[in-house]
């Protein structure tokens, strides 16, 4: 069935995060990075509730109770999802964007390695070739886009390092969190995490923001369409990443993933005329042909 398959909900999660990116760099032309963080989780938080008690209604048992596992991975992960947003935002700012947001991509590696060094996940030879190769195009695709090499270590690049190492952490202890549980419901479970982690997440945004600066908390409000929706895209966003990470490896989850750089890359060539240039469809190429070949691995 489609809601069981974990391609499904990768696909979907990528669309969406591409769309309330969008939505977050019109946010940080106004709000800090912590402001525009925070809307993420504010604006979600009432639907991810509203999203749990729906799933309830439909199933015949009660909640699990919670374990250590499902409490620490879950804190760990919301604080590490925060660390990742606060630097994709102030990446937003920054000149070389392009740099900075192509170095998050080395999540996918450091999503294998890590999930093999700390649990065991063991990703076979194909899969590797595969990653690499969508890592490769992603490279390629950057280059064009800057035109010189030495363009790819700047301060944005150590941005994208960090929140890239920030996202794979946080990818492989969501799938901890869900299948602690050991409860042959991918949907539901990932969804009792996503909601305890947006909880976690807005008390400690609203609380630094309360601390630091206030007031921005009212130019918040005023922008709440835009909050709204940078909210709802997270959450439906947020849904499809839990959902996939509990069906299936983080690395494989995180490599089909790449193909939000593709919607990116679509949406410029659509609505604001950029043509690619040849390295950058070569780069393309590579990309969608590592997702091929990962999908037909073992």
């Amino acid at each position: 069935m489609l809601q069981d398959s974990w391609i499904f909900w990768s696909v979907l999660a990528a669309i969406m995060q591409s769309i309330r990116t969008a939505g977050q760099k019109y946010l940080s032309e106004t709000v800090s990075p912590l402001g525009a963080t925070l809307v993420r989780y504010l604006f979600a938080a009432p639907f991810a509730l509203l999203y749990v008690l729906w799933l309830l209604i439909n199933r015949a048992s009660t909640l699990p109770e919670p374990n250590c596992t499902f409490l620490l991975a879950g804190i760990a992960a919301s604080i590490l999802q925060i660390f990742a947003t606060v630097l994709l935002v102030r990446l937003l700012t920054l000149r070389n964007f392009a740099v900075g947001s192509c170095y998050i991509r080395t999540e996918v590696l450091a999503t294998a390695l890590l999930g093999l060094l700390l649990f065991g996940e063991l990703v076979s030879s194909l899969g590797w070739f595969a990653m690499l190769g969508c890592v490769s195009g992603l490279l390629i695709i950057t280059i064009a886009k800057t035109g010189r090499v030495k363009e790819l270590w700047n301060t944005a690049a150590l941005y994208g390092l960090a929140a890239g190492l920030a996202l794979a952490l946080t990818a492989l202890l969501i799938r901890q969190a869900s299948l602690s549980f050991g409860i042959e419901d991918a949907i539901f479970t990932a969804a009792l995490t996503l909601v305890y982690m947006v909880l976690i997440q807005t008390i400690i945004c609203l609380s630094f923001l309360l601390v630091r600066n206030a007031s921005e908390m009212k130019v918040i409000f005023r922008q709440w369409r835009a909050g709204l929706f940078v909210g709802t895209t997270s959450l439906i966003g947020s849904i499809g990443w839990f959902t996939a990470f509990t069906l299936e490896r983080a690395a494989y989850v995180r490599t089909v993933g790449q193909l939000e750089f593709l919607v990116t890359l679509g949406i410029s060539i659509l609505f604001f005329k950029e043509v690619p240039s040849r390295l950058e469809l070569i780069g393309m190429l590579i990309l969608v042909i590592g997702v091929v070949v990962l999908l037909i691995s073992p």
